[in-house]
C-alpha cells in the first residue's frame, strides 16, 4: 500500500473484514475457520422448584388487602387466517428466494502458502456466479495472498478456482472455475441506484463455515463509506463510497456473499462488519451491523477486473475529511456556506494541482473531534455542475460518472467567489 496522504475520518469500534480467521493476519482480517456442520444443544437449566405453601385458620381483617395474587387478562386470540395467510406468504416469498439463489452461491476454501513471514493457512468465504463462463465475485480479501482456491456449490461439486482479477479498492475480486454448464446457475444482479432504508434483504454464504446459510433483515442505511482494503491494519488511503447497511445476521465467513433484494436480486456483496462482540475463536460476531458493497460498484468493476484483471480508478489528487459537515465550522471559514468538500491538501504534481485548486494553510488551523483542520483552502461544491454534499459524496460522483484522461469541472469557492476550474483526471496511483 502506498503511502498516500489521502485518509478518511472514519470513526469504527471494531471494523472487521468477514472472511477467515487466519492466525497469521492482522486481527482485522477475519476469514472463518471451517466448522462441523454438526449443531451443540445450547444448555439448559433446571426447572425452579415451586415453594410450600403454608396454609393458615385465620382469616385476613376485612382491612387486610391480599397483595400479588394473579389477574385474570384477556383470553389470547388466534391469528385469523387471512394474517396466517399474508405470514405464509411473506414465508414462501424467503424460501423461493433461497431455492433460486442458493445453488449459484458457493463456499470458498483457500490456503495460502507459508513464507518467510508468514506461517501460512487456510480459511473460507463466499461467492456467487455471474455467468455461464464460470466467474465468480467475491471479495479481494477472501482471496488475496491465496496460493491455491477451491470452489464447493451447493450440491457438492467442487473445482479448483484461478484467480482472474482483483481489486483492493472496492474490496473486489472474480475467480473463474470450469464445471459443466449445467453446474453454473448466475445469480441476477439488481440495482442500487434507488435503494431505500427499511427495504428487506437477504444474505446467503458461509458463516464460520456452515455452508448455504441463509438469514434476513433489512437495509438500515445507505450511504456509508468503508475504507480500502478492510483487512489491512495499517491507515487507508482512500474510501470505498456508497456502502449498504444491513441488519441481516452475517458474521465470519460471509464475505464475499450476495446481500438479496426481495426479489432475489443481488444488490450488494457482504463485505465486514462493526463489532464489540467476539464470538467463535475470538473473531467479531455480529452485532446487527453489517456492510455490502453496492451492485452498481460490482456492475462497474467486475467487466474491467474479467478483461484486464485490474482496474483503473479516477484520481484528483486532493486530500480531505470524510464525514466533515462544513455547517459546522462555517463561522471559522467565514462563509456562508452548509455542503462542499474544503480541501486540506492538494498533492504535489497532481491533476487538482496542475489545474491550480488550492490547499489550506497547515500554519492556520482549527481542532474538529481532536483533529486538525488547515483553514484557507478552496471549498469545491459542484462537480460537473452537479452539488456536492461532502468529501464522500465528490468521491462517488468521480468514480461514477468520470475515467482516467476525462476532463471535469470544478465549481468551488476561493476568497467569496465562486469560479469553475478544469481539472484533467488522473490514474488513482497503485
Amino acid at each position: 500500500m502506498s503511502n498516500r496522504k489521502i485518509w478518511v475520518g472514519i470513526t469504527l469500534l471494531v471494523l472487521s473484514s468477514l472472511a477467515c480467521g487466519l492466525t497469521f493476519r492482522t486481527p482485522t482480517f477475519l476469514r472463518s475457520n471451517p466448522l462441523s456442520q454438526t449443531a451443540t444443544p445450547e444448555g439448559t437449566s433446571a426447572p425452579q422448584q415451586a415453594q410450600p405453601t403454608v396454609q393458615s385458620n385465620a382469616s385476613p381483617a376485612p382491612s387486610d388487602r391480599v397483595v400479588n395474587q394473579p389477574t385474570a387478562g384477556p383470553t389470547p386470540t388466534l391469528v385469523p387466517a387471512s394474517g396466517r395467510n399474508m405470514l405464509d406468504q411473506e414465508e414462501q416469498v424467503l424460501v423461493n428466494i433461497y431455492q433460486r439463489v442458493n445453488p449459484g452461491v458457493v463456499y470458498i476454501d483457500v490456503t495460502v502458502a507459508a513464507t518467510q513471514n508468514s506461517p501460512g493457512g487456510e480459511g473460507t468465504g463466499s461467492g456467487f456466479v455471474i455467468d455461464k463462463q464460470g466467474h465468480i465475485v467475491t471479495n479481494n480479501h477472501v482471496v488475496a495472498d491465496a496460493s491455491t482456491v477451491n470452489v464447493i456449490f451447493a450440491d457438492g461439486t467442487s473445482a479448483v478456482a484461478k484467480i482472474v482479477g482483483q481489486d483492493a479498492y472496492s474490496d473486489l475480486a472474480v475467480i473463474q472455475v470450469h464445471v459443466p454448464a449445467d453446474k453454473l446457475v448466475p445469480v441476477a444482479l439488481g440495482d442500487s441506484s434507488n435503494l431505500q432504508p427499511g427495504q428487506m434483504v437477504v444474505a446467503i454464504g458461509n458463516p464460520y463455515g456452515l455452508a448455504g446459510t441463509m438469514t434476513s433483515g433489512i437495509i438500515s442505511a445507505i450511504g456509508r463509506t468503508l475504507p480500502e482494503s478492510v483487512n489491512q491494519s495499517s491507515t487507508a488511503n482512500f474510501i470505498n463510497p456508497e456502502i449498504i447497511q444491513t441488519d441481516a445476521a452475517i458474521n465470519p465467513g460471509n464475505s464475499g456473499g450476495p446481500l438479496l433484494d426481495s426479489h432475489g436480486r443481488v444488490i450488494g456483496v457482504n463485505t465486514a462488519i462493526r463489532s464489540t462482540s467476539t464470538g467463535l475463536g475470538g473473531q467479531p460476531s455480529n452485532s446487527g451491523i453489517g456492510f455490502a458493497v453496492p451492485v452498481n460498484t460490482v456492475k462497474r468493476v467486475i467487466p474491467q477486473l474479467i478483461a484486464h484483471g485490474s482496474i483503473q480508478y479516477p484520481y484528483l489528487g486532493i486530500t480531505s475529511r470524510d464525514g466533515l459537515k462544513l455547517s459546522t465550522i462555517a463561522n471559522q471559514l467565514g462563509k456562508n456556506v452548509t455542503d462542499g468538500v474544503l480541501v486540506f491538501e492538494v498533492v504535489p504534481g497532481g491533476p487538482a494541482a496542475q489545474a491550480g485548486i488550492r490547499g489550506g494553510d497547515p500554519q492556520n488551523t482549527i481542532t474538529v473531534q481532536g483533529a486538525p483542520i488547515p483553514l484557507g483552502g478552496d471549498i469545491i461544491t459542484a462537480f460537473n455542475g452537479h452539488p456536492v454534499k461532502n468529501y464522500t459524496d465528490l468521491i462517488a460522483q468521480l468514480t461514477d460518472s468520470a475515467k482516467p484522461g476525462d476532463t471535469v469541472t470544478l465549481t468551488i469557492l476561493r476568497n467569496g467567489q465562486k469560479q469553475d476550474v478544469k481539472v484533467k483526471v488522473g490514474v488513482r496511483p497503485q
